[in-house]
């Protein structure tokens, strides 16, 4: 029954009682903390013959211009010209119609819901809800906050892997120049309410230059190389905030224009010495000219001045990797502030009675697609299944990558030394309680043990800030003692100032200590074939070390505790190399007796996240190539999409971008661009020219639906001008 009421090529979820998923919506509304969830169309349909009983069905959308009424009541009445005819053998007397509809977007600067209910024939009623249910009548600011909304919705969840959502449709939010303009006016208006929004995971406390709004204009903007129309709006809006400067600096870099870059960070930094946004733009941009140590100082002064925030840290732990004083880089890591993961805002809906997902007949019978493969390809090796890694997000995702740049430095065995030089160990800790119960039982003065006096008292000398951030003793060295973060006088923010006209980035007298650590632990290759596992690292009984009293008593010399989580990530971390040396052997003797070396599909995906996630690209392409040979996977085709616009492979590219064309196609993701094949195809595009690209794909022979499909991303290049499009 339910075909005979359903739309073409649009997903429907039928619902058991009538407006139920309006009112699960209205209920999870104050649940909402960022950008919300996708926009909602509900429809109810009825038919003309008597007793039959009408039919809700709801779908999730995002990219529609919601900047009106006028625009959100047009989507509604395209869906009229999406029933199925053909819905009855000999006659059309029964039809089903639409009778009503209502659009549902959620505006995430005020926290509210706005609705256009469409009567069909009839009136269009517009109005918003709030958390109590409330209803409103919408303003022109309501509507440009919603507008501006949506567009970054669209933007920021084209291809976001963690937000899978059935039944959701994907349109273009941005289609010409006209609309670009009016986006951009809506940024600039909204600009210094973007922190409202919230930030991506490894954030803490949104600010200016960190949240939602300036990642959706940064990633529309970056993903065609198109620098010019940031930069405009980013000179205006720095006239009234110098911290806007790191995003105009970024976005000249982009646009090779590095002296103009290095300008607005001098200025910026004048006016707000303590961003360490600004510091972070200049201290990438040492790292990309090899400049490490000058990168070095920034990156301590950027932790001083915001020990709080990951970013800081983790950008430290970086450089400490590039210079290679590994030991300073993973006390750095073990400093580093971990926050809870968010998820996405998502709202739960009832359990529809009926799922209705179609295919689109031209899609169906382009021969291109490819279904999700079933049966024995889609099993695999319980160890590869229960991995952790893949389970890590936000900020410990993020530590991690950290930890595998590092053991890919330095090798497992040689991180492993380096572990327990920095760190108190378990059989450590034990033998220290044991003398201190010797000490305890056999004399009555606190004063007796002499000798271990002084070791107690110089880290009892040391700030409490170790305790809450353990900052390593180089970032420490580089300011006074009062200049600690947790320093709460007036003059904090002007010391700090002063501290950064006071940083010289071509004084290496206090690298001594650093030169000897890195010629300490000269280049050593890795060593995969014979995996220690790591010891446990001391920790107190109840697991807290940052707020145990009698810290200084087991902490010996500069050797700190090792955060619980950092030791769970050392066990991660070995799980993934026990499973990849025990492959990489399988392969290479399987090799040697040149036997077939066979696994599922589904493995071969499992070992391709395995190498990438410890940076050995080779070995994943191969892994993903295996996998793409024995069963299709998206996730396979965008990671070797990826490597071939690395490599300018301009074939293979394209034949990845027509794959996961016509299966976003499948699933309802008809946007263009910001996506990621938009990215891969604009980076293939700057190297080889547009031309080319045209004549690889016509020279593919593809059928005449699918061409049209390709055609839309060169359509995008022509338009906005991406950089290639002329040549």
């Amino acid at each position: 029954m339910a075909a005979a009421h359903a739309l073409k090529g649009i997903p429907e979820f039928f619902e058991n009682k009538l407006g139920e998923s309006i009112v699960a919506r209205t209920d999870a509304l104050g649940t909402f903390r960022e950008l919300g969830p996708p926009d909602l169309c509900h429809i109810i349909k009825t038919n003309a013959k008597p007793g039959v009983s009408e039919v809700g069905t709801y779908h999730y959308v995002s990219g529609v211009d919601a900047s009106s009424s006028a625009t959100l009541a047009a989507y509604l009445n395209s869906l009229t010209y999406s029933m199925d005819e053909n819905q009855s053998w000999f006659t059309k007397s029964n039809a089903w119609r639409i009778r009503s509809g209502i659009y549902c977007c959620f505006n995430a600067f005020s926290r509210v819901d706005v609705r256009v209910e469409v009567k069909i024939p009839g009136g269009v009623e517009c109005y918003f809800v709030d958390v109590r249910g409330e209803r409103h009548e919408t303003t022109a600011s309501i509507w440009q906050e919603t507008y501006l909304s949506a567009v970054l919705r669209a933007i920021l969840y084209s291809d976001d892997s963690y937000y899978r959502l059935a039944g959701y449709r994907k349109v273009d939010p941005i289609t010409s120049l006209q609309a670009e303009q009016k986006f951009l006016e809506a940024v600039e208006t909204l600009f210094f309410r973007g922190w409202q929004l919230g930030s991506k995971p490894e954030i803490q406390t949104a600010t200016v230059v960190h949240n939602h709004l300036t990642s959706g204009v940064m990633k529309y903007f970056s993903d065609s190389f198109r620098y010019g129309p940031a930069i405009t709006l980013f000179e205006k809006l720095q006239q009234k905030d110098p911290e806007v400067g790191a995003l105009l600096a970024e976005a000249y870099i982009g646009q090779n224009e590095e002296i103009k870059a290095v300008n607005v960070l001098h200025d910026c930094l004048k006016q707000a010495p303590m961003s360490y946004s600004l510091l972070h733009v200049q201290v990438e941009y040492l790292r990309s000219k090899g400049e490490f140590d000058m990168a070095l100082k920034l990156a301590k002064f950027a932790v001083n001045t915001t020990p709080s925030e990951f970013l800081t840290w983790a950008k430290l732990t970086d450089v400490y990797i590039d210079i290679g004083d590994y030991q300073n880089a993973l006390l750095t890591l073990n400093s580093c502030p971990m926050f809870t993961y968010s998820e996405r805002d998502m709202h739960r809906m009832p359990a529809p009675s009926y799922t209705h997902l179609p295919v689109k007949a031209e899609i169906a019978n382009s021969g291109v697609m490819e279904e999700d493969a079933s049966g024995r390809e889609n099993e695999a090796d319980p160890n590869l299944l229960r991995l952790p890694a893949p389970a890590l997000h936000g900020t410990f995702s993020k530590a991690y990558a950290l930890l595998t740049r590092l053991a890919g430095r330095i090798g497992w065995d040689d991180l492993l030394k380096c572990r327990s030089v920095v760190f108190v160990m378990e059989e450590e800790y034990r033998k220290q309680k044991a003398k201190e119960e010797e000490h305890k039982g056999s004399f009555s003065l606190p004063s007796a043990p002499i000798a271990e006096e002084p070791v107690e008292e110089s880290k009892n000398e040391e700030p409490t800030e170790e305790a809450k951030d353990e900052e390593p003793k180089e970032a420490d060295a580089d300011d006074t003692k009062e200049d600690d973060a947790t320093d709460k006088e007036a003059n904090a923010t002007e010391e700090l100032s002063e501290k950064l006209e006071d940083v010289d980035l071509d004084d290496d007298a206090e690298k001594k200590q650093d030169d000897e650590k890195v010629n300490g632990d000269a280049h050593v290759e890795v060593q995969h074939m014979s995996l220690e596992r790591p010891r446990q690292a001391a920790e107190d009984a109840n697991g807290e070390h940052s707020n145990k009293q009698d810290e200084s008593s087991f902490t010996f010399g500069n050797k700190r505790l090792c955060e619980r989580w950092l030791d769970n990530l050392f066990m991660v971390l070995y799980e993934d190399l026990r499973i990849y040396t025990f492959w990489r052997t399988e392969v290479a003797h399987y090799r040697a007796q040149q036997l077939p070396y066979r696994k599922t599909g589904t493995e071969w995906e499992l070992l391709g996240d395995l190498a990438l996630r410890l940076w050995h690209e080779e070995e994943s392409k191969e892994a993903y190539e295996q996998c793409l040979d024995q069963k299709f996977s998206a996730k396979a085709w965008i990671k070797l999409l990826e490597m071939y616009a690395k490599q300018g492979n301009v074939e293979r590219a394209l034949l990845a971008a027509v794959k996961l064309t016509v299966y976003h196609e499948r699933w309802y993701h008809e946007i263009v661009y910001p996506t990621e094949i938009a990215w891969n195809l604009n980076k293939v595009i700057r190297k080889e020219g547009l031309s080319k690209m045209q004549n690889v794909l016509t020279s593919m022979n593809l059928p005449e639906p699918v061409q049209k499909l390709m055609r839309r991303y060169f359509d995008y290049v022509e338009l906005f001008k991406v950089e290639g499009y002329e040549f």
